[in-house]
């Protein structure tokens, strides 16, 4: 899963700002402070392009052909679909899976945490930060 960077503008409102991405038609957001219409930015980007396939995703602008109004500047969103997932992305999925009798056993004595050794393995063997949520 590669980063994307879309253009977003941000318009600064009488209180806080709103935002729309000029490639990614009806994707708007807004928020108080400059922070928080960040925030909201990355997560509108996010909810747009996580139901895409990324070898559709459209086409980028280069900010310098946007055209601005008064008031309004572009910042650069960095959309990382993993991170996005990680962050927002709390299902949880069923795993079947097959180990020794002896094994069940002896982590059942010891009340083992089937599902979190199972997570912690998973995060270390795919190189994955283990503070991390999901």
């Amino acid at each position: 899963m590669a980063k994307h960077f879309y253009p977003a503008v941000f318009h600064q409102e009488d209180v806080g700002y709103s935002v729309f991405f000029p490639d990614l038609e009806g994707c708007n957001t807004e928020g108080d402070t400059l922070e928080e219409a960040y925030e909201m930015a990355f997560n509108a980007l996010g909810l747009y392009l996580e139901g895409i396939s990324e070898s559709k995703y459209p086409a980028k602008t280069n900010p310098k052909d946007i055209k601005l109004e008064e008031n309004e500047f572009v910042a650069i969103i960095e959309f990382d679909l993993l991170s996005y997932k990680k962050k927002n992305d709390t299902k949880a999925v069923k795993k079947t899976l097959t180990i020794p009798s002896w094994l069940n056993e002896l982590a059942e004595e010891n009340h083992v945490n089937f599902s979190g050794v199972l997570q912690t393995a998973l995060k270390e063997h795919l190189g994955l930060n283990s503070d991390s949520r999901q």
